[in-house]
């Protein structure tokens, strides 16, 4: 996994100042050197620049970047960042068009198949993927994003250069590009954060190339084309072929994902989703005389202070330890402190460039940090609750007619602790509607759908669009900040699409929670596991945390040069500090509830006053 970035300008000659946008070139690379720490490097050419910083997973001597190849005596380059898991498939299709490679590595098989198919060969690529393919010739940029968003890929246009960047900090290394936050900006950040609108970067003129979408850059604009989008189709399948099909569809893709040139690890929670991932792969390397390595998280004192709520039943521990024993694995037991929870707030604002998800996201960086000492691949269970419906907002009449998105159903909690001045300004509730009613249009109803089938469809599609891709973000931040790829079997192009268009009486069968995977899963797991009620991703419960939180806030809050104090109510702010927290009434989505309110806010503070980020409502 890599980082990307560059800058094109139809109508300029960058040579003619060459040390100065190689200058820019490199800076770019040195602020992304955390997701490509094993080789970096750049390519100028007098319309266009490419920068590249790698991590060597696959072919780890012949997979420098930017590669160049040439057609016609023209060259073509291309910077790339992602995994591809068809990559036999697409090295095959080259071969019966008597096209070659010279390396194993799947930056070429790309860029070759660029050349031989045309843009479009995008459409057959299995895998996570940003990249860029620039043309010499016709003096084209291409960018492109995989299906779901799994890799970042960010640009502005600033006076009629395009620049882009896996990652919000390597368009701050071109000349002039500088944080504002406009209206649009505040409502991203306080109204839908830490999720955001597809294509938003928050930041005033910072976009993100949307998933499933290139963007073509020539003399004559830029244009972006949709390659991919979620259909709605009738389920034609029996149960039991359902049943059948998912197996299949859910192996294959932990499998091709497996697919490394250096030794591969799970994140194990002793929940279905995560134990599922780990058993395919040990089955896989137990084939091969080797051991998986798995990892399970925790929180200091957590066994003292956790409080079972309705999003949160039940501790990891007891299951992570009856999984390790059923898998045989080489188990690692992470625990990460209060303090330190705390303190990598402010680091995941640099991971992200943004606010994120509060000490949900910093924990997991924490615990990237100390997986990345041993690994450089690590699969996981994300994303499963998402395609299969195991959220609370899939099952209950509440969450299903609340005419939003349901991980955020009342804005009340976030209102009431900014400057009501400022919300007047913005128009919040108003923003985040034509926001909610803009997605659900996107969404293909079937004849014959019910109201009910309707809601739980607009759900689904939100989930995958909104709600999973703020998990993917995180994802990819917190792992990629220490140079650890990590894959998400359950985000597969060909399962997603399946898996959306079975009726919810086959995913919900008897009232059991993903009853599909489930089912699917009956032969990998034991029982206990199979049907263990969904909890997720740990947090911690200790008083000590959310009192460390408030002092730190009050601390900010007193200096009169603080960026919140615009920003806030500080009497609603001063109440909100000194009141008991309900731990299990989030304001967003299952983890962020009243600590995590605090911890956000602090990571906005940090954002304001390190990106030095310019108010222009």
């Amino acid at each position: 996994m890599c980082s990307i970035a560059g800058f094109y300008d139809p109508s300029a000659n960058f040579l003619a100042r060459q040390s100065e946008f190689e200058h820019i070139l490199n800076q770019m690379s040195q602020v992304q050197a955390h997701r490509g720490p094993d080789d970096s490097g750049h390519v100028l050419c007098a319309q266009c620049g490419l920068s590249h910083t790698r991590l060597s997973i696959i072919d780890l001597q012949n997979g420098r970047q930017p590669m160049t190849r040439s057609q016609n005596d023209y060259l073509y380059h291309i910077v790339y960042n992602g995994e591809i898991y068809n990559l036999k498939k697409l090295r095959q299709a080259l071969f019966e068009q008597d096209v070659i490679p010279r390396t194993s590595s799947d930056t070429e098989v790309i860029l070759l198949s660029y050349l031989t198919f045309g843009p479009e060969f995008v459409k057959q690529l299995d895998g996570i993927f940003a990249f860029a393919i620039y043309d010499e010739q016709h003096k084209i940029l291409t960018l492109y994003r995989d299906s779901f968003g799994i890799k970042p890929l960010f640009y502005t246009i600033q006076n009629g250069t395009i620049i882009f960047s896996s990652e919000i900090k390597g368009l701050f290394c071109f000349p002039n590009v500088h944080a504002k936050l406009d209206k649009n900006g505040f409502n991203e950040l306080f109204g839908l954060g830490p999720a955001r609108t597809p294509g938003n970067g928050v930041l005033h003129n910072i976009h993100e190339l949307k998933p499933g979408t290139c963007m073509t850059c020539t003399s004559l604009g830029y244009t972006a084309t949709t390659y991919y989008q979620l259909s709605s189709r009738p389920h034609q399948d029996s149960y039991e072929d359902t049943i059948e099909k998912t197996n299949f569809l859910i192996t294959d893709a932990i499998k091709r994902q497996m697919i490394s040139d250096v030794p591969i690890c799970t994140f194990l929670s002793g929940g279905v989703d995560s134990s599922l991932v780990s058993a395919v792969c040990a089955q896989e390397l137990q084939k091969e005389n080797q051991q998986l390595t798995t990892y399970s998280f925790d929180f200091t004192d957590n066994e003292k202070y956790f409080q079972a709520n309705t999003f949160q039943p039940s501790m990891d521990r007891p299951f992570v330890d009856k999984m390790v024993a059923f898998l045989h694995s080489d188990h690692h037991y992470l625990v990460c402190d209060n303090r330190v929870q705390a303190d990598k707030l402010t680091e995941s604002v640099d991971a992200h460039d943004l606010p994120c998800m509060a000490d949900v996201d910093s924990s997991l960086l924490y615990f990237c940090g100390e997986v990345s000492k041993n690994h450089k691949v690590v699969l996981t269970g994300e994303c499963a609750d998402e395609v299969f419906g195991g959220y609370p907002w899939f099952h209950k009449e509440t969450f299903l007619t609340c005419d939003t998105f349901p991980w955020t159903p009342d804005l009340s909690p976030r209102k009431k602790l900014l400057n009501k001045e400022l919300l007047l300004e913005i128009n919040m509730d108003e923003y985040v509607k034509h926001a909610y009613e803009t997605a659900i249009q996107e969404i293909p109803i079937l004849p014959g759908e019910n109201e009910t089938e309707i809601s739980r469809r607009r759900i689904g599609y939100l989930n995958i669009r909104f709600f999973m891709q703020t998990l993917l973000n995180r994802m990819d931040r917190t792992s990629m900040h220490s140079g650890l790829e990590a894959r998400v079997p359950f985000a597969d192009r060909a399962l997603v699409d399946y898996v959306f268009n079975i009726p919810w009486e086959m995913k919900a069968k008897d009232g059991v929670v993903k009853n599909v995977l489930r089912q699917a899963a009956r032969t990998l797991l034991p029982d206990e596991i199979l049907f263990r009620k969904k909890s997720p991703y740990p947090k911690t419960y200790h008083p000590y945390y959310e009192q460390l939180l408030t002092a730190r806030l009050k601390e900010k809050l007193a200096q009169p040069d603080c960026p919140l104090l615009p920003l806030l109510d500080l009497p609603a702010v001063t109440q909100f500090l000194e009141s008991p927290k309900d731990y299990g009434a989030p304001w967003y989505g299952q983890l962020m509830a009243g600590p995590q309110m605090i911890a956000y806010l602090l990571q906005v503070e940090y954002f304001l006053r390190k990106y030095k980020v310019e108010i222009i409502i």
